[in-house]
């Protein structure tokens, strides 16, 4: 008999969340909102169990929950050949960031633990008073992408798609309704290989004047999920936040280290 399965939600209300909500139901799953940071006792390690929360959530309570995370390797990105990213990227720490005399796009690699966005210098970044200078970031060129596309991908295939901005700009579409959606899925092949977990979303964009690129790889359980189709997305994120147990050991490797939360 299979394991019915148990979508567990954030506090947030998202328009995701209420979307694989709906689409969980359809599938007699069950939903349950989290309404606090830590789960009941009744709940925790129940078998089936998936989560779509935002990386601080999810680090509160994965453990309780008994659920491993997919992402995808801190410094994938910058392991990418240049002909997949149309721009130099690098993966290092903040407190080298803090040294940067140019302009230059920074992200946390997989969390949203400051802004991700272009900063003059390095003077603008989180400071010794916010972070210790050892965590991760990664440090880009800055370049323009002409239209930006969400995918889910599951086994290194594209799920569903979406296309999500245009010229920096919100414009949501299904990815079969955009007219380079050829072009996004051909792109999507090569990005195999590449050493991304079974279950992952990847953004990929047009870059001006010189060609398809990686914007960056995202979990799927933190993901909006724009004009995809939210059931095939439900595919993706159950996939990528399950009891730790089910997990295949080529996936091993892509779990999310969380750590360990005290309670009083």
């Amino acid at each position: 008999m299979t394991t019915p399965r148990t979508l567990f939600l954030s506090p947030r209300v998202t328009a995701t969340g209420h979307a694989l909500a709906d689409a969980a139901r359809r599938r007699g799953a069950r939903v349950e909102t989290l309404r606090d940071w830590r789960v009941p006792q009744e709940r925790r390690a129940i078998p089936g169990a998936s989560l779509y929360a935002g990386p601080l959530f999810a680090d509160a309570v994965a453990r309780e929950l008994g659920i491993g995370l997919l992402e995808a390797p801190e410094g994938w990105l910058a392991r990418l050949p240049y002909e997949l990213t149309r721009r130099d990227v690098e993966f290092t720490t903040i407190g080298e960031a803090w040294k940067l005399r140019r302009p230059a796009f920074v992200k946390p690699p997989n969390d949203k633990s400051f802004p991700a966005r272009v900063y003059p210098d390095g003077s603008g970044l989180p400071g010794p008073d916010a972070v210790d200078g050892t965590e991760p970031v990664l440090i880009s060129d800055i370049v323009a992408f002409a239209a930006e596309y969400r995918l889910f991908l599951l086994d290194g295939e594209v799920a569903t798609g979406s296309r999500y901005a245009t010229r920096g700009a919100l414009d949501v579409a299904p990815l079969a309704e955009d007219p380079r959606h050829g072009e996004v899925l051909a792109f999507a092949e090569r990005l195999a290989g590449t050493g991304l977990p079974s279950a992952i979303v990847v953004d990929v964009g047009l870059v001006d004047g010189s060609g398809w690129a990686v914007v960056e790889a995202n979990a799927a359980w933190a993901s909006g999920h724009y004009a995809c189709d939210a059931d095939t997305a439900l595919d993706v994120v159950l996939r990528a936040a399950r009891p730790e147990g089910d997990f295949a050991p080529a996936d091993h490797r892509f779990l999310r280290p969380v750590p360990e939360v005290v309670r009083d």
